[in-house]
């Protein structure tokens, strides 16, 4: 179970009476334990059932029938006296790092993890210095406003290393792919818990995006999707997007879904809500929805040349 004892104490000074939990997929199981332990200390307790994709994505609506929202697994990405982030911890000895070392090419790199491990980079960057290596950690924007940390959707804190070679210490590969697609810089990934070591192609997702974008090209019509969720809402961008082409039109969505998708009958869409969703879900969708970056292509208002990953950064 999620350890509670702060999180009580906190809860007492900031006077709430009743808590609504919010768990992301990985943490979800988490939910009867922690809300039974809240309950014997008194409070009142709701869990969001709804799916949540982030930091950028708070239960405001089971924030309504409570005083404090704990988001639980992630790092503040918008700050709210109403709510209250814990991010979740995972160990893994420093130590592990041995196995990335004949994979590096320079004395110099920058270092970046995720916020279950970013409580570590100092260890890591000590375990590191202790075998002839700097490592640079930066800080990134507000919505990563950990030294070292990245989200898949906010690359800022590898960008501001300035590194020609960055470690990426952590689980999957879409972050070390963002990272090299935003930086342009060799990329080492290292998964803490199997030791499995791999340096970053982004070749092979930019093949598939193009195909993508190939499907999209002649399109009667794109819908610029622009989220309704708080964390996610880039209105300003979308209606640039929209500015861009005659075929274009704005789409307010909470969850972007195939169904919807279907229902609503455009030819291709254009995702400004949660960057991750045109990479990892378009085999679930009915037809081509590209990034930002691949629309202005399209559009003739970027070059190949200057194709990037979709980032939400902090204005």
């Amino acid at each position: 179970m999620i350890p509670v004892s702060d999180l009580i104490e906190r809860l007492r000074e900031r006077g709430a009476r009743s808590v609504a939990l919010q768990f992301p997929a990985g943490l979800a199981r988490q939910a009867p334990g922690t809300a039974a332990a809240l309950r014997r200390e008194g409070f009142d307790v709701i869990v969001s059932g709804d799916p949540c994709y982030g930091g950028c994505d708070l239960a405001l609506d089971a924030l309504a029938y409570a005083d404090i929202l704990v988001h639980f697994g992630h790092a503040p990405v918008e700050e709210r006296p109403d709510v209250i982030y814990e991010p979740v911890r995972f160990d893994f000895d420093p130590g592990v790092l041995e196995r990335v070392l004949p994979a590096l090419h320079s004395r110099r790199i920058g270092l970046v993890t995720t916020v279950q491990h970013v409580h570590l980079v100092d260890a890591m960057a000590a375990f590191l210095r202790d075998h002839g290596i700097e490592a640079v950690i930066a800080p990134g924007d507000s919505r990563t406003p950990i030294p070292g940390q990245v989200l898949g959707c906010n690359f800022a804190a590898a960008r501001a290393t300035g590194a020609d070679e960055i470690l990426f210490v952590g689980t999957g590969v879409f972050h070390p792919i963002g990272i090299q697609l935003a930086t342009r810089s060799r990329v080492v990934a290292l998964d803490p818990f199997t030791g499995e070591v791999q340096e970053v192609d982004a070749d092979r997702l930019v093949r598939r995006r193009a195909a993508v974008m190939e499907k999209a090209r002649d399109a009667a019509s794109f819908g610029i999707i622009v989220s309704t969720k708080s964390g996610q809402r880039r209105m300003d961008l979308a209606r640039r997007l929209v500015s861009l082409s005659e075929r274009a039109v704005l789409v307010a969505m909470r969850e972007v879904s195939p169904a919807e998708m279907l229902d609503l009958g455009f030819g291709a869409y254009v995702n400004t809500a949660c960057p991750r969703l045109a990479y990892d879900d378009q085999i679930r969708f009915p037809v081509a929805v590209l990034t930002p970056p691949e629309f202005e292509i399209l559009c003739g208002a970027r070059t190949w040349d200057d194709y990037t990953i979709d980032e939400y950064l902090a204005p």
